[in-house]
């Protein structure tokens, strides 16, 4: 039963996500919606339901099977990504760039702030 419980959260909130992105015509995926409505959810509640966490873990345990379909996809569609491979080519360096740029100034804020503290990273106190 804690599964079911756990995996109607996540339907939930993709759910909700959909509806949000379609009602308010937004550009952003749903599902990207969706995932933000569950995190608004975990930091209000402070903490990770345990049948939430029970679902999570499961479908990381079978998280290469879902590369699968995106594999075949690189395969059927070769002529299509060849065509276009310098622009593909350049937005993945960029975005690669960007986020480990956001990602690096943001350990540092973080690092910085707990030092100031007194802690260590990954304390919670």
């Amino acid at each position: 039963m804690p599964l079911i419980m756990g995996m109607s959260m996540l339907l939930a909130c993709q759910f909700a996500g959909e509806l949000l992105a379609k009602g308010l015509l937004l550009p952003i995926p749903g599902p990207v919606i969706g995932m933000v409505i569950l995190l608004v959810a975990l930091l209000v509640r402070g903490k990770v339901p345990s049948c939430l966490r029970m679902a999570g873990e499961g479908l990381l345990r079978y998280l290469t099977l879902l590369f699968v379909p995106a594999g075949v996809g690189l395969m059927v569609h070769f002529e299509l990504i060849g065509a276009d491979l310098w622009p593909i080519a350049a937005t993945l360096l960029v975005s690669t760039a960007a986020t480990l740029t956001v990602t690096a100034w943001v350990l540092e804020r973080l690092q910085r702030r707990n030092a100031s503290r007194g802690g260590r990273v990954g304390d919670n106190g």
